[in-house]
């Protein structure tokens, strides 16, 4: 950024009238100071004699990436209608600009305001993948925050998390106070009504922190112990004081039609990851793919109604000059009024040049009408996730899609004017064979020759192009996979090079490109996703060692996790390369997300037997979500009793 910019920068966020945490020389020295002047529009600042509770939300990663995400947004809306509370943003300094603040002892501050975050009541962190660990402690640390909670006094802040790390949030529990299990709107406002009542009495943090565990859906590590076998696995967790729950349910918004929505988005000064207006039409998800944690922690399904959805759209795009609608959701095809929503969505805002996009389609006729409607085919690729390149897998993770649908939905859409096409897979899956492996391959080329079947060579605009790419599978908690086994990095690659091979000998190679993920994170995620509290060691002295921003590649260090590791104990052979038993306690074990450890195993005794199971629509399956008392589980009195 220049000068100019700078000076503008300055002007337009009021910083000419108060005080930045950074000093120009430094603003000057960093890439995209941007990031760190706050003043956006829509920020929300208040005087701080109408405040008693402060709250530093930060999402640990980079600005871009956190500005982008929708549960903060909504958080942050929600904590700042509270009378009372000023909520602020924190995101994680990049290593430029990390370095500077160390050497000249510049703590990390909020943004609104410009404090420092250990001025702050309340540090929260919403915690969205386990490769963001690192940042963490990053954060705590530039914050003057210690690291370890047992370490931390009176006067520091209360550290929070949230998000879906947090459903295993035993990694991480030698660093934070306290966690938040389930949707954020439900108990903040008698969390913090608790943390006024302990302050005006004169109690202490512990007093508050054992007020706070008697909260629905918050998790206090420390009150709680945990004991291993010789084996390493877990022998006994459990409360180690009285009036402590034995087990934490995740907390349920029932009405999502009822629920604060941002009408106000802050408005960032540099393009960010997604610089839109995004509209979450429902949550959770009907169709019980295996593999997926969302589809299962966020149950049961909910929907929000048309009205809702056309206030709040309205609202958020005269509030921030947007040019773009998306529709969020985990599978935007099961929201039973997408037809309706899209029409009126289409008729107030078509002739005004904004976008609406959708992402999450399923590969079916109902999605590519509903596609073609919102976007300009000529400018789109479609993408579509078959997951696995045979119908035993895809049956086997019950991912309810046959090739049939697949080849019939790429008909379609080359019908209809695409000839681009996304393809996402997983390696590694439980059963896998090579025959699957090389599925990949032959499926790709399949959909690459309905192109060159079904588009006349007049009213093709050169080759069809395909591009496929796998990540690898990772089991993750609360999922019917939590007991598989992993493979190491070299088996992930050796997998993806058949893959490859597979490819170059298709007869359509030429349309058809292929990449992977990197196996060697997939390793590290897989450990973490599924660790105990002994990994709270190897995450410290990983950080110790200067590592973090480890989600980004030029910055993973492989070989130091894998040395930590050993130093600790600890292996990768133990989190990740054996298939767990039924009867193992899992470190998770102590959330209660409604769905049930017996449903998971049923799952998984289907899946290896490679059994459909029906989505949540078609029948009922009894997983235990019906416990929450609303969405899918009642929608015609389906559910199981």
């Amino acid at each position: 950024m220049s000068d100019i910019t700078l000076r503008e920068a300055r002007q337009s966020c009021g910083a000419g009238e108060r005080r930045l945490a950074l000093p120009d020389d430094v603003l000057l020295s960093v890439e995209k100071p941007a990031r760190y002047i706050g003043g956006e529009w829509n920020s929300v600042v208040k005087d701080l004699r109408d405040v008693d509770l402060r709250v530093a939300f930060c999402f640990p990663d980079n600005y871009e990436i956190g500005m982008s995400h929708l549960g903060i947004q909504i958080l942050y809306d929600l904590f700042n209608q509270m009378e009372g509370v000023w909520c602020e943003r924190v995101y994680s300094p990049w290593p430029d600009l990390d370095k500077t603040m160390r050497e000249r002892k510049i703590q990390l501050f909020a943004l609104e305001s410009q404090d420092p975050v250990h001025d702050f009541d309340f540090l929260a962190f919403t915690l969205q993948y386990e490769m963001c660990y690192t940042n963490v402690l990053q954060v705590l640390d530039l914050s003057g925050v210690p690291i370890l909670a047992a370490d931390r006094g009176e006067d520091d802040p209360l550290v929070i998390g949230g998000g879906p790390c947090t459903y295993n949030p035993e990694p991480l529990a030698d660093f934070f106070d306290l966690f938040y299990i389930g949707e954020g709107e439900t108990q903040y406002a008698p969390l913090f009504d608790a943390w006024r009542k302990n302050r005006d009495a004169g109690g202490s943090r512990e007093d508050f922190l054992l007020a706070a565990a008697q909260i629905p859906g918050i998790y206090v590590p420390r009150f709680y112990d945990v004991t291993y076998n010789e084996d390493g696995t877990i022998r006994s967790m459990g409360p180690n004081r009285p009036g402590v729950p034995a087990r934490v349910k995740k907390e349920v918004v029932r009405e999502m039609s009822d629920t604060v929505y941002p009408e106000r988005p802050v408005v960032p000064f540099m393009q960010v990851v997604q610089d839109r207006v995004t509209l979450e039409i429902m949550r959770g998800c009907i169709r019980g793919c295996r593999f997926c944690q969302a589809g299962m922690i966020y149950r049961p399904v909910r929907e929000r109604s048309i009205e809702y959805l056309a206030d709040k759209a309205k609202k958020m795009l005269d509030s921030t000059g947007h040019e773009e609608i998306t529709l969020s959701s985990l599978s935007s095809s099961d929201y039973t009024h997408l037809p309706e929503l899209l029409d009126l969505l289409i008729e107030d805002y078509g002739k005004k040049g904004i976008n609406i996009s959708l992402p999450s389609l399923r590969i079916d006729a109902f999605s590519l009408d509903v596609m073609s409607k919102v976007q300009d085919v000529k400018k789109s690729s479609l993408t579509f996730a078959p997951e696995a390149g045979t119908q035993r897998l895809r049956d086997v993770i019950n991912k309810n899609l046959t090739e049939e649908d697949i080849l019939t939905g790429a008909a379609s859409a080359f019908e209809g004017g695409w000839d681009k096409v996304k393809l996402y897979f997983m390696l590694g899956l439980p059963t896998e064979t090579r025959e699957d492996m090389e599925g990949i391959a032959k499926l790709s080329n399949e959909v690459a020759a309905v192109y060159y079947d079904t588009v006349p060579k007049e009213k093709r605009n050169g080759r069809v192009r395909v591009t496929a790419s796998s990540s690898f599978f990772v089991p993750k908690p609360f999922t019917p996979f939590q007991w598989a086994q992993m493979q190491p990095a070299q088996e992930y690659q050796a997998r993806a090079k058949i893959v490859r091979d597979a490819f170059r000998a298709q007869l359509n190679q030429k349309s058809l490109s292929y990449q992977w993920h990197d196996p060697a994170t997939t390793v590290l995620e897989g450990i973490l996703a599924r660790g105990d509290r002994r990994l709270g060691a190897v995450i410290r002295r990983v950080y110790e060692r200067g590592c973090f921003f480890e989600a980004w590649t030029e910055f993973f260090h492989p070989e130091v996790w894998q040395e930590e590791m050993a130093a600790c104990g600890l292996t990768e052979e133990f989190y990740n390369r054996r298939e767990r038993t039924r009867e193992e306690i899992f470190p998770w074990d102590l959330i209660d997300i409604g769905v049930t450890k017996n449903f998971l195993l049923r799952e998984w005794q289907r899946a290896l037997a490679g059994e459909v199971t029906p989505n949540c629509r078609e029948k009922c399956s009894g997983c235990g979500a019906a416990v929450f008392g609303g969405g899918v589980c009642f929608e015609g009195q389906n559910q199981i009793s």
